[in-house]
C-alpha cells in the first residue's frame, strides 16, 4: 500500500536562528564557542514540508510577514513539494524562533510569534476526505474554529502544552504530545485517542487512557532534537489516516523521527513513507 492522502497542515511558520552549543547554559549564564544556523522552521511548516516529503498531497495555510524571511520561509515550503497558496502574507514580522542545542541535540526554544498571530482559515475550504492537522503555536480560537469546520480526520499536536477547550478534546481524532505535555494536560486522560512520544523509550497510542498500541525507538545518537516530534506527528497522521494498523504507524512514526534526529535542520530530507514501512511490521487494517 502506498500513501494516497491530502493533507493540510494548519500552524506556524518561522525562521529558526539556532546557536549550537556544547552544552546549554543555566540562568544568567553565557555559554562560548556556538555555531550559528539560519533555517527555515515552526511547528507547522516543519510538520508540512515532512509530511510531503513522506508522499502526501500537502497544503499549508499560515501566514508570514511581507519581509525577506517570510519569503525565504515560503520557498522552503514550495521546494519541500507544499502547497503553498493558502499562507497569507500580512503586515507583521515572520514569526522567529530562538533555539539553542547542545552536543547531545538537546534544546531550548523561545518563540515569537509574529504573523503566526494572523493566521485564518476564512478563505479556506475543507473536503471530507481530507486530514487537518494542527499545533499549539496559533491562536487556541483557531484551534476551537477548525474543530467546528473541518468535515474530515482532525488531528491536534498539542504542542506547545496549552489547555484545550472540551469541544476540541472532544472533536479530535487524534492528539500528539510527548510524555511532558501530557503530564501537563490531565484532560488527555479521556480523550478518544492520544499519541505519547518517549523520547528513546518509544511511543505509545492510547484510547480514552487504555494503552492500545505501543512501538520501541530505534537506538540513535541525537544531533538535534528540535524537528523530530514534528516528523513524528507528519508520520502517525499520515500512516493512520492511509489505513495502517496502529502499531505499524506508531513505529513507522518512531522511525522517521529517528531519522530526524540525525539532522541538525528542523525540515530534514526525508524518503517516502514506504522505504520506512520496510523497517515495521507486514500488520495493517484499512480501517
Amino acid at each position: 500500500m502506498t500513501v494516497d492522502l491530502d493533507l493540510t497542515v494548519v500552524g506556524s511558520i518561522n525562521a529558526d536562528i539556532t546557536a549550537v552549543t556544547h552544552r546549554l547554559p543555566a540562568a544568567g549564564e553565557t555559554v562560548g564557542g556556538g555555531r550559528l544556523v539560519h533555517s527555515p522552521g515552526g511547528k507547522g511548516a516543519n510538520q508540512a514540508s515532512a509530511a510531503a516529503r513522506l508522499g502526501a498531497r500537502t497544503r499549508m495555510i499560515g501566514a508570514v510577514g511581507s519581509d525577506a524571511a517570510g519569503t525565504a520561509m515560503t520557498q522552503a515550503l514550495l521546494s519541500a513539494g507544499v502547497g503553498t497558496d493558502d499562507i497569507a502574507v500580512v503586515d507583521s514580522e515572520t514569526g522567529t524562533a530562538l533555539i539553542m542545542v547542545d552536543a547531545a541535540g538537546e534544546n531550548q526554544i523561545a518563540v515569537c510569534e509574529g504573523a503566526n498571530a494572523h493566521v485564518s482559515i476564512a478563505e479556506c475550504e475543507f473536503g471530507a476526505q481530507e486530514t487537518v492537522l494542527a499545533q499549539l503555536e496559533v491562536s487556541m480560537d483557531l484551534i476551537t474554529e477548525l474543530s467546528h469546520t473541518v468535515p474530515g480526520r482532525f488531528v491536534i499536536n498539542a504542542a506547545p502544552a496549552l489547555p484545550l477547550p472540551a469541544e476540541v478534546v472532544e472533536r479530535a481524532d487524534l492528539i500528539i504530545v510527548n510524555e511532558s505535555e501530557y503530564d501537563l494536560l490531565p484532560q488527555l486522560r479521556d480523550a478518544k485517542l492520544v499519541a505519547i512520544t518517549y523520547g528513546s523509550r518509544g511511543s505509545g497510542l492510547y484510547e480514552y487512557g487504555r494503552e492500545v498500541a505501543f512501538a520501541e525507538a530505534l537506538p540513535r545518537r541525537p544531533v538535534s532534537t528540535v524537528g523530530a516530534g514534528d516528523a513524528f506527528c507528519a508520520a502517525l497522521t499520515i500512516a493512520l489516516a492511509a489505513g495502517y494498523s496502529r502499531q505499524r504507524s506508531l513505529a513507522v512514526a518512531n522511525a522517521v523521527g529517528a531519522e530526524a534526529v540525525m539532522d541538525p535542520n528542523a525540515q530534514p530530507e526525508f524518503h517516502r513513507l514506504e522505504h520506512y514501512l520496510q523497517w515495521t511490521t507486514t500488520t495493517e487494517t484499512t480501517t
